[in-house]
């Protein structure tokens, strides 16, 4: 399938889970993870009316906002990789920083910024020693804290869920999230990917973040 057809299937799927949860697909933002693929890909999906992207790493999303032809205007970039402290003078190059997974951080991209940015803590919901972000019980203190910071706006929360076959077994790590947003009266939630965005979309979430349901296997994959 093209990536135009891939993009109307997800969007039905979205539409579908919203009808389920009771919601209006309006709520629920698309981002297409462009990580790996050429820009020419981004193209084809914004010829298609996608609007917002996902990149994880910070070299390969500056090279492609380099990349984009002026009519692409109005394509934002996302970070939502790790972003590394040394790397935070970039973060500003970003339509948003869905990573932001400590005070440190934080407070290294305030520094360096030169506008406002909206940004996304990244909460480790299942503890997995693999991944980043904080643990649920240190985001309100961390909340606190880098809302005091200037320039940076903390609009919501993101989390990458366990990799598991039956994408209910996370049910949990998502309504945990939601919980836990809605506690802080923060409005975004990134959370679903390709293999669990249905049952992330009918536990709240505001953003989700599809790679290979779009563009298919990523080329680094197919080497």
């Amino acid at each position: 399938m093209s990536i135009g057809a891939n993009l109307d299937e997800v969007r039905h799927r979205i539409a579908d889970a919203c009808h389920r949860a009771g919601r209006n697909p309006s709520q629920v933002s698309l981002i297409a993870v462009s990580k790996s693929f050429p820009v020419e890909a981004i193209s084809e999906a914004a010829a298609h009316g996608q609007r917002h992207f996902g990149e994880n790493r910070v070299q390969e999303g500056l090279a492609k906002l380099q990349l984009l032809p002026s009519s692409d205007a109005e394509i934002e970039i996302h970070l939502i990789g790790h972003l590394q402290r040394n790397k935070a003078r970039h973060a500003g190059s970003f339509a948003s920083v869905q990573s932001v997974d400590s005070v440190r951080l934080a407070q290294a991209i305030a520094r360096r910024l030169d506008r406002d940015l909206p940004i996304l803590l990244e909460v480790n919901v299942a503890q997995e020693a693999s991944k980043y972000g904080f643990r649920p019980d240190e985001v309100p203190q961390a909340v606190e804290e880098i809302e005091a910071l200037e320039r940076l706006n903390v609009k919501g929360l993101m989390t990458v869920a366990p990799e598991v076959v039956d994408p209910h077994q996370v049910r949990p790590v998502f309504a945990d999230l939601q919980k836990l947003a809605e506690k802080l009266s923060l409005p975004e939630l990134s959370m679903g990917m390709s293999n669990d965005y249905a049952v992330a979309i009918e536990e709240g979430s505001t953003m989700v973040r599809i790679g290979r349901a779009i563009f298919g296997n990523r080329p680094e994959a197919q080497a």
